[in-house]
């Protein structure tokens, strides 16, 4: 029986970490812009530039080519960040094998559009099984071998049942959930909150006042989430509550990392100018706040940090702003 064979487009630190995991079990390819990177994988088996000092399979391969990255894959993981993704699937689509599954990583939505990840390749590759891998996984832990989760997203449960031993180790547990779109945009909007957790840390604000924070995000995300189309329980589970957690306690989060630059009176050009990597929470800040306008949903929070990101406020004036939002039911709009 033909083995499966896995395409990886991306290369930074998450989509090199799955292709990693993926590379264990089945035959796989990274594709990458850059010809230096591709041939330190192939060479030396590592990815310096995003995931210093860990080892990556011997048996992953990687190309600058996207027709060879793509045209004999079963499967199709797109790791790219949410404003370069309608390009890349644009240049590939005519070397796509019909039917197969085409599954994201991107954490973002679309500007301009709004769109999940997972719309913007069912507009470009219709007729696909599309869905996503998340959860509270970050890159460099899963890659030193820490236990982690994630949930595999899919409407097809056989389809993500069959793609749970794809990227399944002992150390990293799939889960499967047909709520493509809670999980989505659990994924999305908590980088937001994890803005908002840094300018907290970097305030010194104390830990009640972050636990505050992370949990009225939580309900933002889940009153948003739900206005969209996705099912609450959700935002309970690991692409919810779990990467949200993630996010805003860890000091390897990018979107933690970006507020608390910004607390130190850094402006968002300066940080996304000296960063290695994409933070899509500063993009996806806009977004967040065009829906939750246009839907009448109450997101304080996010309001706070596109102010900063986007409108000059400073971080100060972002917390002295949620004080003065008023204290009504805690369940409010959850239940």
């Amino acid at each position: 029986m033909r083995q499966v064979k896995v395409a990886v487009l991306g290369a930074g630190s998450w989509g090199t970490t799955v292709a990693s995991l993926a590379a264990r079990n089945v035959d796989t390819v990274l594709w990458a812009r850059d010809a230096a990177v591709v041939e330190e994988i192939n060479d030396k088996h590592q990815n310096s530039r995003y995931l210093a000092g860990f080892a990556l399979p011997r048996r992953l391969r990687a190309t600058t080519s996207l027709e060879e990255a793509v045209y004999n894959a079963d499967v199709l993981v797109t790791g790219i960040p949410s404003h370069g993704m309608r390009q890349v699937l644009s240049d590939c689509r005519d070397f796509v094998r019909p039917w197969i599954p085409i599954i994201s990583l991107t954490k973002g939505l679309e500007q301009g559009t709004r769109l999940r990840m997972t719309q913007v390749i069912d507009e470009l590759l219709p007729g696909h099984p599309t869905g996503l891998l998340a959860g509270p996984n970050l890159a460099t832990e899963i890659m030193a071998g820490y236990a982690a989760a994630a949930v595999i997203a899919l409407p097809d449960e056989q389809v993500a049942a069959s793609l749970q031993t794809v990227f399944a180790s002992p150390r990293f547990r799939v889960y499967t959930n047909t709520d493509v779109v809670g999980c989505e945009l659990g994924g999305a909007l908590k980088n937001v909150i994890a803005i908002a957790a840094g300018m907290g840390t970097g305030l010194g604000v104390g830990d009640n006042t972050r636990a505050m924070v992370i949990t009225r995000g939580l309900a933002e995300l889940t009153r948003l989430g739900e206005a969209l189309g996705g099912d609450p329980r959700t935002f309970a589970g690991l692409t919810g509550l779990g990467d949200l957690m993630a996010t805003c306690m860890s000091p390897y989060s990018r979107n933690r990392m970006v507020g608390e630059k910004l607390a130190l009176g850094m402006t968002t050009e300066q940080i996304v100018a000296e960063m290695n990597m994409v933070a899509e929470g500063i993009k996806t800040s806009s977004v967040v706040v065009e829906l939750a306008e246009e839907l009448g949903v109450p997101v304080p929070i996010c309001q706070e940090v596109h102010g900063v990101l986007h409108l000059g406020r400073s971080p100060v004036q972002a917390y002295r702003g949620l004080r003065r939002t008023a204290a009504t039911s805690e369940i409010d709009g959850l239940a």
